[in-house]
């Protein structure tokens, strides 16, 4: 009896009378049924500044939570909120006007954790436009445990309150994303994160493509909110719901289009609008499955 392996990784037993085939899987298998770290093991072990270091740190920390904490008492007995949303008037949520804009956002890469080559960063340039560039490398590392490279991703740090207290971004009043860019002609991938309270809520995440002409003119993108599908740990999921846009966490843009090169996307402006003339709630359509199957 005779073996083949061939690329789709089936195996071929070869006998007189029949051929049978056996499938190999090579899929990654789930073994967690609770996930205990957030980050999915990518957070490493930090080490500790000195306890008198801390402490130090801990005091500069108070007064900016302490100055924070006032502008929120403040808007909240000021008690002006927007009654009404106009239609066409973008509210700007990032932007890059000064140096200290980059504080808001974190990139990261396949080498950050010694799982490829590539390298990108965000810096504001002379124009107060933030430029998010790098190199992508789709060299897979040759140590037997990878199997693909090649992606760079920058997004905003966890949308919170004075005192480090989590919250969320409240985007329901509107129905589209607006985006000023410059791109290269690559396309990028749009990330909008709705993380929850229990593990199986960490890594909820929609997106949609953000397609770049390239060239020296800036494009405004609206893309509605309901274009964009759900997805959880890098899969596209079976159900699909619309974001629920008053529990938004993070919002970040990916390349990993498998084109080693290098990538330059500057950005103005990052907003939310509402425009009463979309009407769609969701763009994909859903059929009844069977229990237990989705």
């Amino acid at each position: 009896m005779n073996l083949i392996l061939t690329k789709s990784l089936k195996c071929f037993k070869l006998k007189p009378s029949n051929l049978q085939i056996l499938e190999l899987k090579t899929s990654a298998p789930l073994n967690d049924f609770w996930v205990r770290d957030e980050k999915g093991g990518y957070g490493g072990k930090r080490k500790l500044p000195p306890r008198t270091q801390m402490i130090k740190d801990g005091f500069k920390e108070l007064k900016n939570e302490i100055a924070l904490w006032s502008e929120e008492m403040k808007e909240k007995f000021e008690c002006d909120p927007i009654m009404q949303y106009r239609a066409g008037e973008t509210d700007i949520v990032w932007s890059f006007d000064s140096p200290n804009s980059l504080q808001k956002w974190v990139t990261s890469s396949d080498s950050d954790h010694n799982e490829g080559h590539s390298k990108c960063d965000l810096i504001v340039n002379k124009y107060g436009n933030g430029v998010f560039s790098g190199t992508l490398n789709t060299d897979v590392p040759k140590d037997g445990i990878i199997k693909r490279a090649g992606y760079c991703n920058m997004r905003t740090l966890r949308a919170r309150k004075s005192f480090k207290r989590d919250t969320f971004l409240e985007w329901s009043p509107y129905n589209l994303l607006v985006m000023k860019v410059r791109g290269d002609g690559r396309s990028y991938m749009l990330n909008i994160t709705t993380k929850g309270f229990f593990d199986l809520t960490w890594n909820d995440t929609y997106h949609y493509v953000l397609y770049t002409r390239g060239g020296p003119y800036w494009q405004v993108s609206k893309i509605p909110f309901s274009k964009f599908f759900f997805a959880s740990r890098g899969r596209v999921q079976d159900k699909q719901w619309p974001i629920p846009l008053n529990r938004v966490t993070h919002f970040g843009i990916s390349v990993g289009d498998k084109i080693k090169g290098g990538f330059n996307l500057e950005i103005d402006y990052i907003g939310v609008e509402y425009n009463p003339n979309h009407k769609e709630e969701f763009a994909y359509e859903m059929y009844q499955a069977e229990k237990f199957v989705v």
